[in-house]
């Protein structure tokens, strides 16, 4: 393995931002973050109190009038401009992210690039929130459905596409009108205090983007102060399915509509007439990419048992021809997992399959943080890999005797984010899509696909509601039935 080794970075200070300014937490404190793959020290980050989340979210709630009701010309420009700023600091943002999260610097660049789409693409959407004339049977009632921002959102963002999920979490909510505070993760908390330094040198008014960063044992605390604000009417995860049902819980008892993406089990459906070759690609990048610490990630290959061994010794191939390295390293395609436990659950997943008979075709080992990129064939219902999440570079093979079998197989998960067919018939093609029992599926492409104008989101365990575009519309605005009576009106009594 190529050597890690470096002088180190001079350690930064990351605060909380509230109310247009960045102060450090109640009482002075912070908590260090270290690069997982080499120890070095990254940044003193501010740990917020219950009392700091609060006034992050008081702070959005007094600038929500103000806000709101600026033109959609002005709030538009200002996430143009944002945008703007963020695609020229793409080689500092990729620095920051490379070394909290341990990305491949490609993985970096991609997330700046969708991240700096995502902002375009809301300050475009800025003139959509439109209502609609309701026809009334009432002789003189003009009724109106009109939509009208929703108040304060809480975004609360993970650390493996920080920059993507991140901007994700606030973008669409600030064009539509709201005011916004982000949680960021406890892995990545200087990418995501850059989105909002972006939004603040933008011209977003004080108190329209707040940030609250916390020590990882405060997150449960921090997270319920937020939900349970008064201010606070829409609360947005993306994380993992186990805190997914937490904040849904904390979110049904103060009555807070929650918008939750979780995570995922990811199906690619491999049809006895399909291009292998395109299969196979789709499958290894769906795998491997980001180590396969993506939610959409490939986790199971579900292939006709008549081109079974053919498109298991392809994508073994590609699996094995794949450059692990350090994230650093230019040449490098799958860097580290995040943390020790990650690499841990991963691999007990791999020696459980393998236990019980499955069949490694590539990779199967660890190197410190470094998975080697695995392909298993053979995986049965009764491996933990069939139905747990690895969140890492490791792809099962499973077979089948017939389109509906592969469908029932795709099927037999708890999660529905993402999922793939591949096959030369169109009709039978988009047939098997249309019952896959997902949010996403892409025919004849990976299962890893995000645009910034696409709804996305899943079913099941995979969460509810949908994010991007005119998706979010739903999602963060409030629809009002509005009525003007003209001329005289009877009423009964």
């Amino acid at each position: 393995m190529p050597s890690t080794d470096r002088a180190p970075a001079a350690l930064s200070t990351c605060d909380l931002f509230v109310g247009g300014k960045w102060i450090p937490a109640e009482g002075g404190r912070y908590v260090e973050t270290a690069e997982a793959l080499t120890g070095q020290p990254i940044a003193r980050v501010a740990a917020a109190s219950v009392a700091d989340a609060r006034a992050a979210a008081t702070a959005a709630a007094a600038a929500l009038e103000e806000w709101s009701a600026l033109p959609p010309a002005h709030r538009r420009a200002v996430l143009e401009r944002a945008a703007a700023l963020l695609g020229e600091r793409a080689d500092e943002l990729s620095t920051v992210m490379g070394r909290e999260m341990g990305a491949t610097r490609p993985w970096c660049l991609f997330n700046v690039k969708v991240a700096k789409g995502m902002l375009a693409e809301a300050a475009a959407q800025a003139y959509s929130a439109v209502g609609e004339v309701i026809p009334s049977d009432v002789p003189g009632l003009t009724a109106l459905g009109v939509r009208q921002p929703a108040g304060v959102v809480v975004g609360i963002a993970p650390w493996n596409a920080p920059l993507i999920l991140g901007v994700r979490a606030i973008a669409m909510p600030l064009v539509y009108g709201n005011t916004v505070v982000l949680k960021s993760s406890e892995q990545t908390p200087c990418t995501q205090a850059a989105i909002i330094e972006v939004l603040h040198e933008a011209g977003v008014p004080a108190g329209v983007v707040n940030l609250i960063s916390n020590a990882p044992e405060d997150a449960a605390a921090i997270v319920e102060a937020l939900i349970a604000h008064r201010a606070v009417t829409r609360v947005n995860f993306t994380g993992s399915t186990r805190v997914g049902r937490v904040i849904a819980e904390l979110a049904g008892r103060h009555l807070t509509r929650a918008v939750l993406e979780l995570g995922g089990k990811a199906p690619l459906v491999v049809l006895a007439d399909a291009d292998l070759d395109a299969a196979a690609a789709a499958a290894g990048f769906g795998a491997f990419m980001n180590q396969g610490e993506i939610c959409m990630s490939t986790e199971r290959v579900i292939v006709d048992q008549s081109v079974a061994a053919e498109l298991s010794a392809q994508l073994a191939a590609r699996a094995s021809a794949l450059v692990v390295g350090p994230p650093d390293d230019p040449s490098s395609q799958i860097g580290p997992l995040v943390h020790t436990a990650a690499r841990d659950h991963v691999m007990a997943l791999i020696e459980d399959a393998c236990a019980r008979g499955a069949e490694i075709l590539a990779g199967g080992s660890a190197d410190g943080l470094y998975v080697q990129p695995t392909v298993l064939r053979g995986v049965t219902a009764e491996m933990r890999i069939y139905h747990e999440e690895s969140f890492g570079p490791v792809v099962s093979v499973i077979e089948v005797e017939s389109t509906d079998k592969a469908v029932e197989v795709a099927n037999d998960t708890e999660y529905g984010l993402s999922a793939a067919v591949f096959g030369r018939d169109g009709g039978t093609a988009l047939e098997v899509a249309r019952r896959i029992r997902s949010g996403i599926c892409h025919i004849n492409g990976a299962t890893v696909h995000d645009e910034p104008q696409m709804p996305f989101g899943g079913v099941g365990a995979s969460g509810w509601g949908r994010f991007g575009s005119r998706a979010a519309l739903e999602e963060f605005t409030e629809l009002r039935w509005v009525t003007i009576q003209a001329g005289e009106r009877h009423y009964p009594i």
